[in-house]
């Protein structure tokens, strides 16, 4: 293992957690190395036939935020099952390791809390856009198709961040 792995498993991140999870982490690298392929090239493209001929594809920034936001919550999904988020341990590797439990328990359930949250206003959205029809100024598509991956989404980082909390509290992590 590479030093950069071990300093962040003394830090807090736990080697080989991904093993414990019941769906493969696989899942969400795939779907995030197919969203960045994506991406870079639909962004190549336009660079290329904006500089050949003055003119942009339309659809080229509908679709890169569409595929930023789904990688976003993708790689989040990934880092929860990882246990490879962000977090600033500074202070919490200074508690006694109850202490220490208490706060990746008490992160776990804020994390819920949001993911909830973005799960609730993001289906409200995504079913609003749905029944009033709303089309995408760019290409004409309904919203709906780039905004129902937001609840779905969701609903797999609430299932990881829950996973994760199970293995917290069965003492894996």
């Amino acid at each position: 293992m590479s030093d950069k792995h071990e300093e962040m498993t003394e830090a807090g991140s736990i080697r080989g957690v991904a093993e414990h999870a019941r769906v493969p982490v696989s899942i969400e690298r795939a779907l995030g190395a197919i969203a960045m392929g994506l991406l870079c090239l639909i962004s190549f493209a336009n660079v290329v036939v904006r500089y050949a001929t003055n003119v942009s594809f339309a659809f080229t920034e509908e679709f890169s935020v569409f595929l930023m936001v789904f990688m976003t919550f993708v790689g989040a999904s990934l880092a929860f099952a990882t246990n490879e988020n962000i977090r600033i341990a500074f202070l919490v590797n200074k508690l006694s390791p109850r202490g220490r439990l208490a706060c990746e328990v008490l992160a776990a359930l804020a994390s819920l809390l949001m993911f909830v949250l973005i799960l609730w206003y993001s289906g409200e959205l995504t079913w609003d856009e749905f029944r009033f029809g709303e089309t995408s100024p760019g290409l004409g598509y309904p919203t709906w198709i780039y905004t129902i991956w937001l609840p779905i989404l969701s609903v797999v980082i609430l299932l990881r961040i829950f996973g994760r909390l199970i293995a917290t509290l069965r003492g894996r992590t």
